[in-house]
């Protein structure tokens, strides 16, 4: 009777269940996953919404530069949330009185606003709440001498839109310059004097102008 041969396995033999061609696709495949598994995201899901691309900034640099003729004057947009300063000129008659000074530039600045910005203005993300065909005129007989009328009542313009106006009258001309302005309607509803405040300036949205009643003339 011939004694049992003793088998033994050769080392570099792969182990049961695993093929050679398997063995050699483990260092491939993890390889794959460590350059592939972890390829930065542009906005990371997990953590908000993606960043605004609203840049806020004039890609032309004369896009928004006033003319050489003229009053330099500077108008509210919005941008993002909140109102950025942009740059325009108005034409004012040399000699005109201050009085009528006043409603000519609050007039011009109504007109800027109600403009639609320009393509590189819009390409940064300006825009416009103010609606175009709205008048102002000059104070009443009992109105203080700084009221402005708009034909359009505060009251009833857009939370942006009165931001707008109350901001860019306030800063100008138009104004007394102590950044408030004493604005009203076309009928005898309460003049109301608005000031344009940083809150207002950074959330239009949820911060309209504050104001206070005007009683006397």
């Amino acid at each position: 009777m011939r004694p049992e041969r003793r088998r033994t396995r050769r080392a570099d033999a792969p182990r049961a269940g695993l093929s050679a061609p398997r063995l050699l696709a483990l260092p491939l495949l993890a390889l794959l996953v460590a350059g592939c598994g972890i390829r930065p995201t542009e906005v990371p899901t997990d953590f908000g919404p993606a960043p605004s691309r609203v840049r806020c900034s004039l890609s032309e640099p004369d896009a928004s530069e006033p003319s050489s003729h003229g009053l330099a004057v500077q108008v509210f947009l919005l941008c993002g949330s909140s109102l950025v300063a942009v740059d325009r000129s108005l034409r004012v008659p040399d000699g005109t009185a201050d009085s009528q000074r006043r409603v000519l530039v609050a007039q011009g600045l109504l007109d800027q606003l109600a403009e639609t910005p320009s393509t590189a203005e819009r390409e940064a993300g300006y825009q416009t709440y103010v609606r175009g065909g709205m008048t102002v005129g000059g104070p009443r007989p009992k109105d203080p001498e700084d009221t402005l009328r708009l034909s359009t009542p505060p009251a009833e313009l857009s939370a942006y839109a009165l931001a707008q106006v109350v901001c860019t009258f306030s800063d100008s001309a138009a104004a007394e310059g102590d950044g408030s302005v004493i604005l009203g309607g076309p009928m005898n509803a309460p003049l109301r004097r608005y000031d344009c405040t940083d809150e207002v300036r950074s959330q239009p949205s949820s911060h309209q102008p504050p104001s206070t009643e005007v009683t006397g003339g």
